[in-house]
């Protein structure tokens, strides 16, 4: 356990990753923190609508990349835009690489990864609060951790200029066109709510 790993969490964003009978599947999380040291806790948020949420509950283990500054947006694409259903979303890795429980992780663009086991979940309606030990820690380089400020900068693209009305998606850019958006609106590519919509000015 190298509690190092610990310094590379920071408000930013995360690939949650679980494995259930012969199938890798992963996604984008924006929650991950720790909550005691001794043991070593954390919780993780997952959306209902994700297919990893059911592998974690059925598993009842998971592993959470730290991404670094460097992850291209495309890792955001696929792991993040696709259909909550879609069991594809993990690329194979040329090595393989597991942690201590067997499950994948993003060896590339990333500064750590923890190993975790369920001990607790809880119901929030649309997600699920996970709750779980960390049996193993590993930091894997010492670049910076991605921040959501650093993300939104950087490595998002910009929107293109257009003079579309209506509302944007903050998260991936899928615009609402209407004056009023709906309060349970749903965004069709990142499955985000309508508090997390802009109006476009």
């Amino acid at each position: 356990m190298d509690t190092a790993a610990l310094q590379k969490i920071s408000y930013g964003l995360y690939i949650l990753t679980a494995r259930e009978g012969e199938k890798d599947n992963g996604c984008v999380i924006n929650t991950f923190t720790q909550l005691s040291s001794n043991p070593l806790r954390v919780s993780i948020a997952v959306n209902k609508q994700n297919f990893t949420h059911d592998m974690i509950l059925n598993s009842g283990v998971f592993c959470v990349s730290v991404l670094t500054e460097q992850a291209p947006f495309g890792l955001f694409e696929h792991f993040g835009f696709k259909s909550g259903r879609d069991t594809q979303k993990f690329f194979k890795n040329p090595d393989e690489t597991r942690d201590e429980n067997g499950v994948l992780y993003v060896a590339s663009c990333t500064n750590a990864y923890f190993a975790c086991r369920v001990c607790e979940t809880y119901d929030y309606g649309t997600h699920t609060l996970f709750v779980a030990e960390v049996t193993n820690a590993k930091v894997l380089s010492n670049e910076p951790s991605l921040t959501y400020a650093y993300y939104h900068k950087h490595t998002k693209p910009k929107p293109k200029q257009t003079a579309a009305k209506g509302w944007r998606c903050k998260i991936c850019g899928y615009v609402y066109e209407g004056e009023q958006l709906p309060k349970d609106f749903i965004c069709p590519l990142c499955k985000h709510g309508a508090e997390d919509f802009e109006k476009i000015e």
